[in-house]
This record gives structure tokens, C-alpha cells and sequence, in this order.
């Protein structure tokens, strides 16, 4: 298996999209209709959908994260992209680099390696 989609839950799909097309880097695609916006993410799809009323956000300072894959190229000049937005680097390590997102949910863009179907299975 693999990841389809992830879906995100907002209160303004707009302003989410906005930050994920023009600092993060993915692109807009069609989508089936109704109040969200999809973007292209690899192979998989971040679905960006309209929180329902009373619905809670992302815990506060919460842990959990999603992490896109990218190189050592694409994370620095994301990482110029988020300075110019005014959006703080949380963290960073040899691969990966560390922010929120506007709804305060944590983002990751790294560099890691992650093993193969191949080198898990013995190739």
C-alpha cells in the first residue's frame, strides 16, 4: 500500500491553499467538486476540505506531522520562501526542516532517504 490522499480539515480552505501552493510548492488539480481544493502531492493527493461548524483544528503545538519528500535544492528554496512569508523554522536536522502551517498544524520538508520496496524486501 501507499498513501492516496490526506485530507486536511479547515476553517479557511483559501488561505491553506494559498500557503501550500505558494510557500510549500505543490499544485492545484481538479477535483470532484464541493468546497475543498486538492493538490498534488507525488502520487498522492492533500485534499484540503472546509471544517465543519464547531469541528476542532489541529491540537495547539501538537507533534503529529506530515512530511513531504524533497531535495536538498527544492528544501532551501522552500526554506527562502518561508522567511520571506514570515513563517518560523521550528526545526531543522541534516534532512529535514520544520514549520506550521497557517492552521498550526506541523509540516515537514526532508531530504531522508527512506528505503525502497527493494532494500526492505531484500531486492
Amino acid at each position: 500500500m501507499e498513501i492516496h490522499h490526506v485530507a486536511l480539515r479547515t476553517r479557511d480552505v483559501d488561505a491553506l491553499a494559498r500557503f501550500y501552493v505558494d510557500v510549500v510548492g505543490l499544485a492545484e488539480i481538479p477535483n470532484a467538486g464541493g468546497d475543498s481544493v486538492w493538490l498534488r502531492a507525488g502520487r498522492a493527493v492533500v485534499m484540503l476540505e472546509r471544517a465543519a461548524p464547531g469541528e476542532p483544528g489541529p491540537a495547539a503545538a501538537g507533534m503529529d506531522l506530515v512530511a513531504f519528500a524533497t531535495t536538498e535544492e527544492d528544501k532551501r528554496a522552500l526554506a527562502a520562501r518561508l522567511a520571506r512569508g514570515g513563517v518560523a523554522v521550528e526545526g531543522e536536522t541534516a534532512h529535514t526542516l520544520y514549520f506550521r502551517d497557517p492552521d498550526g498544524r506541523r509540516v515537514g520538508a526532508s531530504t531522508y532517504p527512506l528505503p525502497t520496496r527493494d532494500t526492505v524486501e531484500g531486492g
